[in-house]
Parts: C-alpha cells; sequence; structure tokens
C-alpha cells in the first residue's frame, strides 16, 4: 500500500470512530432517557423528562472532579476514561444499519469479548483505588458477576459459531459472516429452532447483568452499599461512568441485533429499493435503531420493572446453574438438530 491509500485509510479510521462515537453517545443517552421514562409510567410515575441523561452529564462535566484522601490518583482518573474508550471500540467492530463495520477482521466475536470486560475491569480498579470500603464491597461483587456471567455468553458463541461450521463457513467468528448467514436461516429443523430461542433469552438475560442494571446491580447498589463502585466519584470522571453506560447500553444491544436479527428492510423486495442509496441506509437505520429499542425494551426495562434486585449469592447462582445450564440445553438442541438432519440426509 502506497503512502496516499494508507492516509486515506487512516483519515477513514479516524473520522469514522468519530462518528461511531458520537453516534454511541448520543443515542446511549438518548435510550436511557426513554428506558426511565417507559419504566416510571410502567410503576406508575411521571419519570424524569427523555432529555433528562443529556442534562446529567452536562451538569456533571461543570461540578469539581474530588478525589479522594485515601485513593491513587492517577488510576482513580484514569480508569473512567479507559472504560469510555474500550466501550467504543467495540462499536468499531458492529456493523450499524446497513454500514459495514469500521474494522473487521477473523476473530471480531472474540476481541468484543475481551473489549467487554475492560469498562468491568475499569470499575472494579476504580473502586479498589478509591480507598473507600463501599466502593471495595462493589468492586468484589462486580468481579464475583462478571465470573458468573462470562460462561454462559461463551456457551452462547461457542454454539452460533459451531453452526456456522456445520454448515460449511469460514471465519465464523467474524461478524461479517454472522450478518450475512443469520441463524435462523440455518435452522433446519424445530430442534434448532428451539435452540437457538433458548441461547436469544439466555443473552437477554445476561445483558443485565453486563450493564449492572435491576435485579443484578448489587455491586452498586445504593440501599445497601451508597452506590459501592461509584460511592466516590464525581464530577468529570463519573460522568464518563455514566457515559461509558450508556454506550454500553447500544453495545449490548447491537450484540443481540448481530447475532439473532440481522436484517435490513431494504433488501426486501417489495421496497423495490436500490442497494446503496440513501433512501436504503436511512431505512436501514430506522429499523436498526427500532431493533435496539426493543432489545433494550425487553432485556433492560422490562426485567429492571418486573424483578427487585437480587443478593451476590442469588445473582451468581442464577448465572453459574440455572443459566448456564440453559445455554448448555441450547446448544445440545442445536447438536441434535444437525445431527438428525445429517442423518436423514444420508438416508
Amino acid at each position: 500500500m502506497d503512502i496516499l491509500g494508507l492516509s486515506e485509510t487512516v483519515l477513514r479510521l479516524i473520522i469514522g470512530t468519530i462518528v461511531v462515537a458520537l453516534f454511541g453517545i448520543i443515542f446511549g443517552l438518548l435510550y436511557k432517557g426513554i428506558d426511565r421514562k417507559i419504566s416510571a409510567h410502567m410503576q406508575g410515575r411521571i419519570g424524569p423528562p427523555i432529555r433528562q441523561p443529556f442534562r446529567d452529564v452536562r451538569k456533571l462535566f461543570t461540578k469539581e472532579n474530588i478525589v479522594p484522601e485515601n485513593a491513587i490518583p492517577w488510576i482513580f482518573n484514569l480508569v473512567p476514561l479507559l472504560g469510555l474508550v474500550a466501550t467504543i471500540s467495540i462499536l468499531i467492530y458492529l456493523p450499524i444499519g446497513g454500514f459495514s463495520p469500521i474494522m473487521s477482521w477473523g476473530g471480531d466475536l472474540i476481541l468484543i469479548l475481551y473489549l467487554l470486560m475492560f469498562p468491568s475491569l475499569a470499575m472494579v480498579i476504580g473502586g479498589f483505588s478509591s480507598g473507600s470500603p463501599y466502593a471495595i464491597v462493589g468492586a468484589q461483587r462486580e468481579m464475583a458477576t462478571m465470573i458468573a456471567y462470562e460462561f454462559p455468553l461463551a456457551i452462547i458463541i461457542i454454539s452460533i459459531a459451531w453452526k456456522l461450521t456445520q454448515m460449511g463457513s469460514e471465519n465464523v467468528f467474524a461478524l461479517s459472516t454472522i450478518a450475512g448467514t443469520p441463524v435462523w436461516n440455518n435452522v433446519t429443523g424445530p430442534l434448532g429452532f428451539i435452540g437457538f430461542a433458548i441461547l436469544l433469552l439466555a443473552l437477554v438475560i445476561v445483558t443485565p447483568a453486563e450493564l449492572s442494571k435491576i435485579p443484578f446491580d448489587s455491586p452498586e447498589a445504593e440501599t445497601e452499599i451508597a452506590g459501592g463502585l461509584l460511592v466516590e466519584y464525581s464530577g468529570r470522571n463519573l460522568a464518563m461512568f455514566y457515559l461509558t453506560d450508556g454506550v454500553k447500553t447500544v453495545v449490548m444491544a447491537s450484540i443481540i441485533v448481530v447475532l439473532f436479527f440481522p436484517y435490513n428492510l431494504s433488501a426486501l423486495p417489495l421496497l423495490g429499493l436500490e442497494g446503496g442509496s440513501y433512501v436504503a441506509y436511512a431505512i436501514d437505520i430506522f429499523f436498526y435503531l427500532l431493533k435496539v429499542f426493543l432489545v433494550i425494551l425487553f432485556s433492560v426495562t422490562l426485567i429492571r420493572v418486573a424483578i427487585a434486585r437480587l443478593k451476590i449469592d442469588q445473582i451468581v447462582y442464577t448465572y453459574w446453574v440455572p443459566l448456564t445450564l440453559l445455554s448448555l440445553v441450547g446448544l445440545i438442541f442445536i447438536m441434535w438438530d444437525g445431527w438428525i438432519m445429517n442423518l436423514l440426509g444420508l438416508l
């Protein structure tokens, strides 16, 4: 590649990253406002206006950034930025609407699994570095929660990759491969359909724990440990954690969309749209935002309103036993479906 081509690639990457970052932040805060408004109405309250998260962030950035006396200042101030950068980095590898990801390679999904841990690890490190006993308790709970939900999440990813391998696909951990061959298109029997439906349910239950939402928010439980991990954070540092939560909400919903619902309306022959046209892109983006909203509604809002906060031992048990077994059942159903279809093909 010549210097001109390299410069164009770097420029495209920089501009794309900025656009994706703004997209994640704006829609992350917007969905947080919608989530708060809907949950308030479900509980018989009026709730804050949808634009309230934007006001909160603006106000936090104008507040004084206080560092506790017993904290390790450079770690305490660095980890909020690292968590936000890592979360935005995930969006670079996700196809958004009808657009291809800014960056892609053969192991996108594996990389995303590692990047998903960075925001939680940033909060854990920040909690330990703050010197607060409440934050330390919250950090310990966050580590236990991470260990609990990572196993069923890994089973879900392995199940999808195994099915794509069985179908003869290459680069089965690449999001472009998964988006190009939706799992529902590869279902060949009722067992496979049931298996993928179980995996979808498991991923929906994993999502609120990834986002530290009720009922899996024991690391931040305000009524028990006064905010836990974030008890000592204020000003711009707290604002960056707030933004991280909003962007990660969009990230988790987008992952569910890419893995299970990677469809575009512009591809429907009834619409008669030309691929690559502005109208097609606009329709696909709107449809993508609608899918993300529905995922957040079912995986965050409804669960948060319907179920009270669980204790940390209940959270760990939920993910290690029932949800892990549920994910394994989904994997077994998918494997059985493939074996049965192969046997019928041989007969």
